[in-house]
């Protein structure tokens, strides 16, 4: 089944408000193994709405509607939608007492009851979460139309919910995916390792690039969600012998989740001394849940007296190599480890930019060492290729502290050879 996406709103195409719901809805049939052939959005016009639901409905046999449910009289979606595909509409007794229930009024306004009025024949998809509802049906020819409310809120439970569940009825098979998460490899190198694995109808093999790192999707279908998943694991392993220590997860979406989960597993704890990175990296492991039992404490100390101060950084290291280099990385990370208790430290120096960089150190030359109160560990990130954003340098060197935190607590070298 080939499918669009058409995202009705004037404030969508001005850019008034970033349309995420396509993104939504894309996901979910990525993960259906429907293949998504176009998106575009359309402005509160009748004229050329109808224009792009003719076109879509002619072309393709899955049709999703984003937005235009609601109560204005520039949410045109279902009546100009039904039209065009040959459905007149009809008021849904239920939505409507729904929506009476929602104000809590025996009768609402005419604008706010034409939400109910939906396509004949129709299968009503209920909003738990606003007043619109949703509702699929068939076109003449035979195209599946699903309209979904645009706010995201709304959106996304009403997709996963009622939407989702719909379209798995008229599917034959089962999808089932993989996500093989890389860090320490681009997305081109590694293509270009998987390129005899990608000619694989089923399972399929795709990759994707994320900040900093990369993730292969494995995909299989078969008639059972069992059948599906034994599929694609000897792909999974494949990878995982061709790429060795570069795979840190399969299934789990970042390095910051998957050191928390390890943490927590071997009764470890964890604590960060930054400076370039200005919490990030803190930020980042206190994103996930479960953090507060594994992560003691960080730091942040852009000034040299706050190195000195708070990390017991000696002076004469700052003095004699300045506060960009292996040897200040080195004692902030084996200082945080004795000032915050914890079993693991980080310590990350460096000059994220713009400005900064001197022809001896350059903007994006960062230090990250990691102590375990014994031995320390440091590696040196270069400016490679074109200027990076700050941003850019601060998600990286924070990334590369997580993953040498998760290859000392798996046992593999801490730094790549």
């Amino acid at each position: 089944m080939n499918a669009e996406i058409i995202s009705v709103g004037t404030e969508l195409l001005l850019g008034a408000v970033v349309n995420t719901d396509t993104a939504i809805v894309a996901r979910a049939l990525s993960e259906l193994g429907i293949d998504l052939m176009h998106t575009c959005v359309v402005g509160d016009n009748p004229r050329r709405l109808k224009e792009a639901v003719e076109g879509a409905i002619a072309r393709s046999g899955l049709l999703i509607m984003t937005g235009g449910l609601g109560p204005t009289t520039d949410d045109l979606t279902k009546e100009t939608t039904a039209a065009a595909a040959g459905k007149k509409l009809v008021l849904h007794e239920e939505s409507l007492r729904r929506i009476e229930n929602y104000f809590n009024e025996k009768h609402v306004s005419e604008n706010q009851a034409k939400q109910a009025w939906l396509p004949e024949g129709c299968t009503v998809l209920q909003n738990d979460n606003g007043t619109a509802p949703g509702c699929a049906f068939q076109a003449e020819n035979g195209c599946t139309i699903i309209m979904l409310p645009g706010p995201p809120s709304e959106l996304a439970p009403m997709l996963d919910n009622y939407a989702v569940p719909y379209l798995k009825k008229s599917q034959e098979y089962t999808i089932v995916s993989h996500n093989v998460h890389i860090y320490g490899r681009g997305e081109a190198p590694v293509a270009q390792m998987m390129d005899d694995l990608m000619d694989s109808e089923n399972p399929t093999l795709a990759p994707y690039a994320n900040e900093g790192e990369c993730y292969l999707r494995v995909t299989a279908k078969a008639p059972s969600h069992e059948e599906a998943d034994q599929m694609c694991w000897p792909l999974i392993e494949e990878i995982k012998k061709r790429l060795g220590n570069f795979v840190y997860s399969v299934d789990v979406d970042s390095l910051e989740e998957l050191v928390v989960k390890e943490l927590s597993a071997q009764g470890k704890t964890l604590a960060t001394a930054e400076s370039c990175t200005g919490g990030l990296l803190s930020k980042r492991i206190t994103d996930v849940s479960g953090s507060s039992g594994v992560f003691h404490m960080g730091v942040v100390t852009y000034a040299n007296e706050a190195k000195e101060a708070l990390l017991g950084v000696p002076r004469e290291v700052l003095e004699q190599h300045g506060a960009v280099s292996e040897q200040t990385a080195r004692a902030m990370a084996e200082g945080i480890v004795k000032r915050g208790g914890s079993d693991l430290g980080v310590g990350i120096t460096g000059i994220a930019g713009p400005e900064g960089g001197t022809a001896e150190k350059p903007v994006g030359l960062i230090y990250i060492a990691l102590s375990d109160g014994r031995d320390t560990w440091i590696t040196k990130r270069s400016p490679i290729g074109r200027t990076k954003s700050r941003a850019w340098h601060r998600h990286c060197a924070a990334s590369q502290a997580l993953d040498m935190v998760r290859r000392y607590l798996a046992g593999m070298p801490v730094i790549e050879p």
